[in-house]
């Protein structure tokens, strides 16, 4: 062994030997200030870890008993807890029994005679880290009674100690305690009601709440609801006696019970949520404290899933909470700094309460809905709105737009009483006011969209366009301005037009102004009038592009960043507005500049990079093919931001070094389990913007995007599993089919050099299997449906190239989401039967379930996909699948869902057709009775199947003829058959009775069906049966069918008349067809006798009669 490592040895032998000394060196130098002292000792730590763990541990073990050194101990209680946790290193399976032993016996013997509190806590998180891994399997039959001897012991630091070990275990060993629920409810009861001391009260608050959630049993739950006075009075006292740290800490613990078990608080909820809304109008207390009690009951209101509609019984407390949250918005001060306008800070002046009233606000909306909330805002704000003060009209509006996404749906009903109450503050002497009025109409603008648009234009546009006047304050006219945007983005080009010429003239001045947050306002609201006004822009171009092309390219300096970015993305928009023609002379010098940027050196935090990145997309979307050639520019540097890491922080839930910087606005954190992580969301965002331009340029340039395949398919494909940022993923679902697609193409047109359909086996081989794979591990449903959808253009695109494991592979994870999304709609119906569920509660439930048809269309899609490309060889695998599908024709099951399995079995009957025919006994019946289901989608997926069957049914059919017709009959017969809801279940039902007529003639009365038949034609509503119906009827023409011209060619001028409509009419025949018809057209005036044919037109309108003319002459 060489020099180093004899050193290393000779080290640890000193430090574990003998000589107590040694080892508390290490562990002192383990806690050094010096990175070289540290990371020697940590080394030679990790070496005993390695070798000898049971000396080690006894070691850490003596230290924490015997030390006299606060330090020492402590280090020691944190050292063993990670020894002992369960993780890579978890040393507990390789120590000896007998060290196990002497670990637990000394780790109880410290808790007894530690006397440093901060040290006591770090003894019990060491106790119940171990606890929670051998607890379970009775590893430790010692310590539970233990515990209850702590918290019957006259000693406040034991019962503390039992009860926060007992809350940190109380998940890993609930179950195993309900036995002795009577005794932990006595002594609960007994140490929350009695103890005198607020460290033990806090530590039984913590340990009941934590106890209550591991309980899966309702009544078991309830056996604590007599609790819940004392929970709340330890909050009660604890405020009383001054002790505000005391009663935050058991706010943050009641906070959690509301977010998980909120029904445990139902019976008590009048005197709960009567206690909080007193601590959070009390002003003597600070604010922190104040804030909390809002939390709970916001938490309480948002607690939807857990317990629905429990917080809208309690109208009197809502309305008291929306006070509490309108006096905090009062909290503001009228800052100069918001009036100077020289920086973006638009917060100047706010408080943390303002800021608190505005989310809360938000959430209490989302959380109860427009029925609740508007009632409450219209008898609370008007009496703001007519105060004298400024900031109560400021807090009016504030309100307003902050409810309206929460209320959009009851807001539009009184839409006139709002926007007037918005528009007359937009002259309320009080800039500030101003400002908060044209943030309203921005905000509803979004929320309440478009209706607001539709019906208020010529009043809003006007107003914003004043608004831009207002000099003398900057910070209102670029708010103005980025109204104009919010409006404009749910606006269509016929309203925008006519406020073009004012609004667009407007901005170009605002544009030239000296402070910057106005040309930057200014920029944006170009951009969006443009992307919202498209063709109509050009009248402007001329006058635009110019002042936009000088920002560009002067806007150079560190303090104009943000406008030159922002400069990027209104001329990127005017382009795609104008179109190639109009923009192509300036795009060349315009993409020049943004060239000479891209190859410059740029801090990690400009905005151009994100700006640019966009800019470059919308550039190709306008020119297509001719921006090729800048790939190789675009390409390196919007890789480079794909593959960008997420800058993850983590730390343990409990640390108290919170992640630095926690109010960085840049940081988002979440909690995992027992990690809390911090994520910069500026490097998510531009992450995510450069996926979804990956997926624009493919979609874009198709074939010409196939040079870069090999790198962006691997850069890809990891992405859909990106759980940090759902648009990441969305977009790398978005880009697979269009990556195989681009490739197919490549492939087809010979643009790939040296590659054949091998390399497209390649790539679908790597996709799919990959798309399977995320889809399995997906939590987002909306996510889940647009991953189905990609998998089914990537089985089209690559059809018979998929081999029959990933066949089975798709098929296996189809059955997992069937049953997914089923048992998600049961956990809704449950939900449905709470006690105050309600019609609110019912509305989101609809929406959800919503969400859920559209995972089942795409499986229906999917399965389509699959039958039309394996035909009978799929077939073995549907019948795997018949269990899950035949629950979907269930009269239980909503109608979307039995259209789907009509659909199904309409794409198995046709493309699999003698192969299918052993399904029709099952599936027939089911089809006959859905012809005349109330839904028309239904009806029409049924009529559809019955045409099928009856072309490729054969004998199987034969004996349902009868039935099918009088199914059919009476969707025909219907009075209101030929209305849009139902015109296509009319049309379909006609292609089947026509099936009828061709495949079982010698089963019907057919010289009464066929021209019964004749009769319902031309259809013009689906214009693919259509076209197969008319082609059909052409062909029984040419035939000279008995029973289609009737006795003495009686239906002959129905028939013409027929052609005449098809002939006018638009798509209804394919091109083949219009001319077989026009042939027979002249072959029949040429055979008829004149005076017959002239009868026989005489039946047509004036403008068919001429069209035939036409026609027959050429």
């Amino acid at each position: 062994m060489d020099e180093s490592t004899q050193l290393q040895q000779a080290q640890l032998a000193a430090v574990l030997g003998g000589d107590p000394s040694q080892f508390e060196t290490l562990i002192s130098s383990l806690m050094s200030s010096s990175n070289e002292t540290r990371s020697q000792a940590e080394l030679i730590f990790n070496l005993a870890k390695q070798h000898d763990p049971n000396s080690l541990c006894l070691k850490l073990a003596h230290l924490l008993q015997f030390s006299p050194h606060l330090d020492a101990r402590a280090m020691s209680a944190v050292l063993l807890r990670k020894l002992l946790t369960r993780d890579d290193s978890y040393l507990w399976p390789r120590l000896s029994p007998q060290t196990q032993s002497s670990l637990k016996s000394i780790l109880l013997a410290c808790l007894q005679q530690e006397s440093v509190k901060s040290n006591t806590k770090k003894l019990c998180d060491t106790v119940s880290e171990l606890a929670s891994g051998i607890l379970p399997d009775n590893g430790w039959p010692e310590l539970l009674p233990f515990m209850f001897q702590c918290v019957t012991s006259d000693s406040d630091k034991l019962q503390e100690s039992a009860f926060l070990i007992f809350a940190q275990l109380s998940q890993y060993i609930g179950e195993s305690l309900i036995p002795f629920i009577k005794e932990l409810h006595g002594v609960f009861l007994q140490r929350l009601g009695s103890s005198t001391n607020f460290d033990v009260k806090i530590a039984a608050l913590n340990a009941v709440i934590n106890f209550i959630q591991c309980l899966d049993n309702s009544s078991d739950r309830d056996r604590f609801q007599d609790l819940l006075p004392s929970m709340i009075r330890t909050l009660t006292e604890a405020l009383n006696n001054g002790n505000e740290a005391t009663a935050q800490e058991a706010l943050e613990l009641l906070i959690e019970l509301a977010g998980t078990e909120p029904r445990f608080l139902r019976r008590q909820l009048v005197d709960v949520v009567g206690s909080m809304l007193q601590i959070a109008e009390a002003e003597s207390l600070e604010e922190g404290t104040r804030h909390l009690a809002i939390e709970f009951v916001i938490t309480l209101a948002e607690a939807r899933e857990r317990a629905p509609g429990m917080m809208r019984k309690l109208p009197q407390f809502i309305s008291r909470l929306f006070g509490i949250l309108m006096t905090m918005l009062l909290d503001i001060e009228d800052d100069p700094a918001w009036h100077s306008a020289e920086n973006e800070d638009e917060d100047a002046g706010e408080t943390s309460n303002y800021s608190v009233g505005q989310e809360c606000l938000d959430r209490l909306a989302i959380s109860l809905g427009g029925n609740t909330i508007v009632p409450v805002a219209s008898e609370q704000l008007p009496a703001y709105l007519a105060a004298p003060e400024w900031q109560k009209h400021h807090a009016a509006l504030i309100a307003l737009a902050q409810i309206a996404e929460g209320c959009s749906k009851v807001m539009l009903k009184t839409l006139e009483q709002v926007v007037t109450m918005v528009l007359n503050s937009f002259y309320d002497p009080h800039p500030r006011v101003r400002w908060a009025a044209i943030n309203a109409i921005g905000q509803l603008s979004t929320d309440l969209g478009p209706d607001l648009q539709n019906q208020y234009h010529q009043r809003v546009l006007p107003a914003l366009a004043a608004a831009m006047d207002d000099f003398q304050n900057p910070r209102v006219q670029a708010h103005a301005a980025s109204a104009v945007l919010n409006f404009s983005e749910n606006c269509t080009p016929e309203i925008l037009t006519p406020y073009l010429d004012g609004v667009v003239g407007k901005l170009l001045v605002l544009l030239q102004n000296g402070k910057q947050m106005v040309q930057e306002g200014a920029l944006t609201a170009l951009a969006s009038v443009a992307d919202s006004s498209q063709e109509h822009f050009q009248k402007y171009y001329d006058a635009v592009m110019p002042y936009l092309k000088t920002i560009l390219v002067n806007a150079n300096d560190k303090a104009n960043r943000m406008l030159r970015a922002k400069s990027m993305e209104c001329i990127s928009l005017v382009g795609m507005a104008v179109g190639k023609e109009k923009f192509r002379d300036d795009a060349k010098q315009v993409m020049d500049v943004l060239m000479s940027l891209q190859v410059s050196q740029m801090e990690s935090d400009d905005p151009t990079t994100s700006y640019m990145l966009q800019a470059w997309a919308r550039l190709c979307k306008c020119l297509g093919q001719d921006f090729l050639p800048y790939m190789s520019v675009v390409m390196p540097p919007l890789l480079q931001s794909a593959q960008l890491k997420p800058d993850v922080t983590i730390t343990s839930a409990d640390s108290d070094n919170e992640i630095d910087d926690s109010d960085d606005e840049s940081m988002e954190t979440i909690t995992l389990g027992d990690k809390r992580i911090g994520i910069k969301t500026s490097v998510l965002e531009e992450k995510a913007t450069a996926c979804n331009m990956l997926c624009c340029y493919a979609d874009e340039l198709k074939e010409g995007f196939f040079p870069w395949i090999d790198q962006v398919a691997p850069t890809l494909v990891p992405l859909l599993k990106f759980y940090f940022h759902e648009e990441v993923r969305k977009a790398a679902v978005s880009a697979m089919p269009e990556l195989l697609h681009s490739a197919k193409l490549a492939v087809e047109k010979g643009l790939a050099p040296g590659r054949n359909e091998s390399y497209v086996k390649q790539l679908s081989d790597y996709i799919i299997p990959a798309l399977v794979e995320a889809l399995h591990k997906e939590p987002d449903t909306e996510i889940c449906a647009s991953m189905l959808d990609a998998l089914n253009e990537c089985l089209q695109i690559s059809g018979l190239l998929v081999d029959e494991s990933q066949v089975r592979s798709v098929v296996e994870e189809i059955k997992l989401v069937i049953t997914a999304s089923s048992s998600r709609k049961r956990e809704r119906a449950e939900r449905a039967k709470a006690e105050d569920f309600d019609a609110e509660e019912g509305e989101l439930i609809k929406e959800e379930n919503e969400q859920e048809e559209e995972v089942f269309d795409q499986v229906g899609e999917i399965l389509g996909t699959l039958i039309k490309t394996f035909k009978a060889s799929f077939l073995p695998l549907f019948d795997e699948l018949s269990s899950y599908l035949t629950p979907m024709w269930g009269k239980d099951k909503t109608t979307e869902e039995r259209r789907i399995a009509i659909c199904i079995f309409d794409d198995v009957a046709e493309q699999c057709r003698e192969a299918a025919l052993k399904y029709y006994d099952t599936y027939l019946p089911f089809l006959l009775e859905a012809c005349n289901d109330e839904n028309p989608d239904v009806r029409q997926a049924a009529v559809y199947g019955l045409g099928v069957c009856a072309e490729f049914g054969g004998s199987v059919f034969k004996h349902l003829v009868g039935e099918a017709l009088s199914r059919l009959n009476i969707v025909i017969q219907h009075p209101n058959a030929k209305q849009p809801d139902n015109v296509m279940a009319y049309d379909n039902a006609v292609s089947a009775l026509g099936k009828i007529c061709q495949f079982h003639r010698d089963s019907i009365d057919s010289a009464q069906v066929v021209p019964a038949w004749l009769n319902c034609l031309p259809i013009t509503g689906d214009l693919i049966e259509a076209k197969a119906v008319h082609e059909q009827l052409c062909l029984m023409v040419e035939r000279s069918d008995r029973e289609l011209l009737g006795p003495n060619n009686q239906y002959l001028p129905k028939i013409v008349s027929v052609f005449a409509e098809v002939l006018c009419g638009k798509d209804l025949a394919t091109d083949k067809t219009l001319g077989r018809m026009a042939n027979l057209l002249r072959h029949l005036q040429q055979t008829l006798p004149p005076a017959t044919w002239a009868s026989t037109l005489s039946v047509l309108h004036p403008q068919q009669q001429m069209t035939l003319q036409s026609i027959l002459s050429s």
